[in-house]
């Protein structure tokens, strides 16, 4: 394997992982807050929370198709 591959690779998971760490340190505060005064937006704020890790699934599944192409 290329050693362009293993850094495109990496890339591909390690940035929106960060970029999910990023939205979900901004969406759990106000998430909270939020439901400290309705708490009837549970299912909104889980939704917001769940919608970041698809970035991180994504990426994952763009490595796998980076390192498995060139095999």
């Amino acid at each position: 394997m290329h050693w362009s591959l293993a850094i495109a690779a990496a890339l591909a998971i390690g940035l929106p992982a960060l970029a999910t760490a990023w939205a979900q340190g901004r969406i759990g505060p106000a998430a909270a807050a939020a439901l400290s005064e309705k708490p009837e937006l549970s299912t909104t704020a889980i939704v917001l929370i769940a919608i970041p890790e698809t970035m991180v699934i994504l990426g994952f599944v763009v490595a796998v198709l980076i390192l498995r192409g060139n095999g």
